[in-house]
């Protein structure tokens, strides 16, 4: 294994994501618009998380963990509609959803994932 790190989309205060020692490790996932419901919003960051994924060499049926902060816990029914989904079968990751203030006030929703690259 190589001790490269590589980064995808990287800006001045952050990457979307970092791979390293064949772990991809993604930053914080939020809705690009946020004007819609919490299943909207789930729907178009569980889209982001697919696309950056794959970028990094990786899928959903690799997910080690994820954290997802919902501005309201109970949203968590809607939400979970969305992500049983979307979640591959047999491949449900260990996962964390807990209520917390996010940074923009019309995002309801934030995921951060950590997956196995191929």
């Amino acid at each position: 294994m190589s001790n490269e790190i590589k980064r995808l989309h990287v800006g001045k205060r952050l990457s979307e994501a970092s791979i390293f020692n064949g772990i991809v490790y993604l930053a914080g996932m939020v809705p690009e618009q946020g004007a819609l419901d919490i299943r909207a919003q789930t729907k178009d960051v569980l889209a982001q998380i697919d696309k950056v994924l794959a970028e990094a060499g990786s899928d959903k049926t690799r997910l080690l963990r994820v954290q997802i902060f919902l501005a309201n816990i109970t949203d968590i029914a809607a939400m979970n509609e969305v992500w049983d989904t979307w979640v591959a079968d047999g491949n449900a990751p260990p996962r964390a959803t807990v209520e917390a203030r996010l940074a923009n006030p019309d995002w309801k929703i934030e995921i951060m994932v950590t997956a196995a690259a191929r």
